[in-house]
């Protein structure tokens, strides 16, 4: 059943991020980036176990905000894509001072969520200051490099800058999310699970980010197709 629903909650979510952006345009990536920020960050909290791996849910509502990243560097350019990137980080900033301050409320005698909404937010400031600094460097890094093998493709194929977008696309999100699965699996789980757990964790989060990488790649193509027949409302 999680191998089921995994895979469906990657066409599910990438799916809508095409349906966001033929709706709403580049609002609607902008408008996605800042969903995707907030509930991946509670979905990290749950551990799985699906093909074979311990992971943490989250991993494809994470890799969807690199897939939006592409999406806007190449219909929009590199100052939007960037634009995208500030919007997540702002997001995750406002929302630990939001989540943080509903545990400082007295609950009435009648509430029964705050136990609930303490044991789960009671964690969320590491995780999410750690996310927020390594969103913030990976998300940067994807951006800059997605356009430097853009320049390096449009260099080898005589100017054509619509040719090799897989690469660009694959080359720049898999080195991102190698970065980006060290630096948050190390930040955020350290001291709470063993060091053969937090390798096991990052191992089986960079294949599932590879295997999204490589899955997003068709969505980028049909972004750009959905901007080129002005489809965009």
């Amino acid at each position: 059943m999680n191998e089921i629903l995994l895979v469906a909650s990657l066409f599910v979510i990438y799916g809508c991020v095409l349906l966001a952006y033929r709706l709403f345009g580049k609002s609607g990536l902008y408008c996605f980036t800042a969903i995707a920020t907030i509930t991946a960050n509670i979905e990290v909290l749950i551990m799985v176990k699906a093909f074979g791996m311990e992971q943490t849910l989250g991993n494809i509502l994470f890799a969807s905000t690199f897939l939006v990243t592409d999406i806007i560097s190449e219909i929009e350019g590199k100052k939007a894509a960037k634009k995208a990137v500030n919007i997540g980080i702002f997001t995750s900033v406002f929302f630990i001072i939001v989540s943080q301050s509903w545990l400082l409320y007295h609950p009435a005698a009648s509430d029964w969520a705050q136990p609930a909404i303490r044991e789960i937010f009671s964690n969320t400031p590491r995780l999410m200051l750690v996310s927020v600094l390594v969103y913030a460097i990976c998300q940067r890094f994807d951006v800059w490099a997605y356009h430097k093998w853009w320049a390096l493709t449009k260099k080898r194929f005589n100017g054509d800058s619509r040719r090799a977008l897989w690469l660009r696309n694959n080359g720049s999100t898999m080195i991102s999310q190698l970065l980006n699965t060290i630096l948050y699996t190390f930040g955020a789980f350290w001291g709470m699970y063993e060091v053969p757990t937090l390798i096991s964790i990052a191992l089986s989060s960079y294949v599932i980010f590879i295997v999204t990488s490589i899955a997003d790649t068709p969505f980028v193509y049909m972004a750009r197709k959905i901007h080129e027949k002005g489809l965009v409302k």
